[in-house]
């Protein structure tokens, strides 16, 4: 039987049939990303010409010891690829995503490239966002506790994310609250009412993004093409 972790290296594995010579990558953040990674770095080793954009600090510095040259969206504005993973899948291959901490950043970079590819195990498929992940919300440390209120009133659950006992910093100094709210029936409108909320600098609602989704299974691959063009402007 095929654990999650495999599934997520045959996701990953298949998104390598993207990567084209002389591409600039988009580089996600998290467990399955690596193992992008792992198969960009492969390709590197082999001799074709890529370059990547990371979307975190850890994915930056994982990124530099298997030998991936790296740009910025400051030398390169548009991506041709981005892949990365997510944490709950809808059937409009909507997302959630920023358990990982680096939601902000994947968003820009994602949003700026030219193709959004997402690679998941078959356990990140859901029915209706919000049915087993919370949605990571960033807000500024001045008022936190304001936004968190907000969220509260907007029918949420919420916890302020810590790690190792303290409050966790995101790459950008920021916290993140986690806000669990029932599955979410109209997504787009609970994302503009998040965005409403002095304090909040972004949050995990991935909508209309992304151009595919390649689930790992037991199986092998499936993949999942988005029945509209993507705005990636959520």
């Amino acid at each position: 039987m095929a654990s999650p972790d495999d599934m997520k290296r045959k996701a990953a594995e298949g998104a390598l049939a993207f990567v084209k010579p002389g591409m600039v990558l988009g580089l996600g953040t998290g467990s399955t990303a690596r193992h992008f990674l792992d198969g960009v770095a492969r390709l590197v080793q082999e001799g074709m010409d890529l370059k990547g954009v990371p979307t975190s600090f850890a994915t930056a510095e994982v990124a530099k010891e298997l030998g991936i040259p790296l740009t910025s969206l400051e030398e390169r504005t548009r991506p041709d690829l981005c892949v990365d993973g997510a944490d709950e899948v809808d059937p409009k291959l909507d997302l959630i995503k920023g358990l990982g901490g680096a939601l902000f950043r994947e968003k820009i970079v994602a949003a700026a490239s030219k193709k959004f590819i997402v690679i998941v195990d078959e356990s990140k498929l859901v029915p209706r966002l919000g049915s087993k992940s919370p949605v990571p919300v960033e807000v500024h440390p001045f008022g936190w506790r304001v936004a968190a209120d907000a969220l509260q009133a907007l029918g949420a659950t919420v916890d302020l994310r810590r790690k190792d006992g303290e409050i966790f910093r995101t790459d950008n100094g920021n916290h993140i609250v986690d806000a669990r709210f029932r599955p979410l029936t109209t997504p787009a409108k609970m994302a503009a009412q998040i965005m409403g909320i002095p304090g909040v600098v972004g949050h995990g609602l991935f909508l209309q993004m992304a151009d595919a989704v390649l689930v790992g299974t037991e199986k092998g691959i499936r993949t999942l093409r988005a029945a509209r063009k993507p705005t990636r402007k959520s």
